[in-house]
């Protein structure tokens, strides 16, 4: 009788295991998150355009990607897309006020990457939206690459949110990891024109 009790707890908790794992194949390979994420709120540096009303112009895709990043390095740019509905580009994470979303995406022979960026009304809706990608939900993949290993950076600069988002081909691609999330990263640096055209 004891030996009866013990092997259906067990059996269950193999059964959970399993419909667990399930799950996870079904559902997670459309929620992928990096294997290391790092965040950062928005700071004094892009006080002047804490606010969308002190930047109205909104960003173009030649704005941002422009024929001199067409290359990051090993990448080539694949694609850029503007979407007026954040929501697209999102699970799990809620851009409230965000009026345009930009993404490029990026290949090359060890790895991809992609960069996209977000217009919000102000930095505390910034600030909002990295919290959201730090523990709720984060962007959708839109190139191949395995998330295992794959390193992201979101960053809130002023009313805006760039998330740089970088993966290797495999465990062994993954020493050019890191330099092609800081190049994919350095596509952030047009907020700092609009820091300066709105001084």
């Amino acid at each position: 009788m004891t030996r009866r009790r013990l092997v259906i707890p067990l059996a269950a908790t193999t059964v959970l295991a399993v419909l667990a794992a399930g799950a996870w194949l079904l559902l997670g390979r459309d929620r992928p998150r990096p294997a290391v994420f790092r965040a950062e709120p928005t700071s004094a540096l892009y006080a002047v355009i804490d606010s969308r009303q002190a930047d109205t112009r909104p960003l173009t895709l030649d704005e941002v990607f422009t024929p001199a990043n067409r290359t990051l390095g090993p990448l080539s740019r694949v694609s850029a897309e503007e979407f007026d509905d954040c929501g697209e580009l999102l699970w799990g994470a809620d851009a409230a006020g965000c009026t345009q979303a930009l993404r490029a995406t990026y290949t090359g022979p060890s790895g991809a990457g992609q960069f996209v960026i977000f217009n919000l009304p102000d930095g505390r809706s910034a600030d909002a939206l990295v919290a959201g990608l730090a523990k709720d939900g984060f962007v959708q993949q839109a190139v191949s690459f395995d998330p295992r290993h794959s390193r992201a950076a979101v960053r809130a600069l002023g009313h805006y949110v760039t998330v740089s988002w970088a993966g290797a081909a495999g465990p062994r691609a993954a020493t050019e990891l890191v330099a092609n999330l800081i190049a994919l990263d350095r596509l952030g640096h047009v907020v700092q024109s609009r820091v300066l055209a709105a001084g």
